[in-house]
């Protein structure tokens, strides 16, 4: 049976920190708990489960303080999980299971992450699969009989076991004002991390977020280095910002740009708005349409669906027709991921 260190970081997390560490009592050798700054009984909690709680001064990076808890581990795998997650009694029975018979040879272990939607702010599907073991020490090997070479690529297995992602709230202001705190400092954002930002802004942010963002995603689209996909992803962003800022030029400018560049529900779904807050429902009802039925969604989902369909009954309603506006108000209604 191997053995796993879990590793944690924690900040003010005194609600819900036991619940987790509850849940995987019998399945962890040695627990690691690293605080980044709680001023509640977080730390006090910890104690109760492992004498290895340690202080990490904040940096505003995730990496170095989930590294630093990573550099405590002893075991040979690390299971890293946060507090708001829940293993219940099938899945600790599964995860037993596969400690008991774990390969020597596998490196990362996929787990389902579920429940995603609920107060999640990336998530355009309920459950994914994840990375969440890790064998602590790789060991190198060459490969091939011929024009040998060492294996880097490390060997994934994807699990059924299903972690409870249970967030007490929304964590968009903190990680929107990590990433303007980033772009800020002129930090480059890699393919990944573009598009996380443009996702957690048209599934959690605000106006002002999205003005916050107008112009990094505008340097985006003049980014030459920046793949199409990256593109699309700027210029919806930006054609939102610039319509929320009233700047009807640039709105058209950066909408066209994602039209030409193929179309996605996003883009159209803006277009929509943009001819609903004018009062041309029968414009408004082209793009609209168009989102809900012929184009895909490359950010949040609600785009291509229960959103315009819901701008289709608010158009049908202005217009007096009644018929369509019931008919698209039920199709909103039931509507699902």
């Amino acid at each position: 049976m191997v053995t796993i260190s879990l590793c944690m970081i924690v900040k003010n997390e005194e609600r819900i920190l036991a619940r987790c560490l509850d849940s995987l009592k019998g399945l962890m050798d040695e627990v690691i708990i690293v605080d980044t700054g709680s001023t509640d009984r977080t730390k006090e909690i910890a104690a109760a489960y492992t004498d290895q709680v340690y202080d990490f001064v904040w940096t505003g990076d995730f990496s170095e303080a989930r590294n630093f808890a990573f550099s405590k581990a002893k075991m040979e795998y690390i299971y890293s999980a946060d507090a708001d997650e829940v293993l219940d009694a099938e899945n600790r029975e599964a995860f037993f299971r596969m400690k008991q018979a774990l390969l020597p040879e596998i490196e990362i272990v996929q787990m389902y992450y579920a429940n995603q939607l609920e107060n999640g702010t990336i998530y355009n599907y309920d459950k994914e699969l994840r990375p969440k073991l890790f064998k602590r020490n790789r060991t190198f090997r060459w490969q091939g009989a011929i024009h040998e070479q060492v294996g880097i690529t490390p060997v994934i297995y994807d699990s059924e076991i299903c972690i409870q992602h249970l967030p007490e709230e929304n964590h968009k202001n903190r990680d929107l004002a990590a990433f303007a705190r980033l772009v800020e400092k002129g930090e480059p954002l890699d393919k990944r991390l573009h598009n996380i930002y443009a996702k957690e802004l048209f599934i959690s942010g605000d106006a002002q977020d999205f003005l916050a963002a107008r112009a990094f995603f505008q340097a985006s689209c003049a980014d030459g280095k920046r793949g199409d996909e990256e593109l699309m992803e700027a210029a919806c962003v930006a054609a939102k910002a610039a319509r929320l800022a009233g700047d009807v030029p640039d709105f058209f400018k950066y909408a066209m740009k994602a039209v030409t560049a193929g179309g996605c529900a996003e883009i159209c779904y803006e277009l929509g708005n943009f001819y609903t807050e004018r009062r041309d429902y029968d414009e408004a009802v082209v793009w609209l349409y168009n989102a809900a039925y012929e184009t895909e969604s490359v950010l949040n989902i609600h785009s291509g669906g229960d959103l315009p369909l819901r701008g289709l009954a608010a158009c049908y309603q202005a217009l007096g027709n009644e018929e369509q506006a019931a008919e698209y108000t039920r199709l909103a209604a039931e509507w699902t991921v």
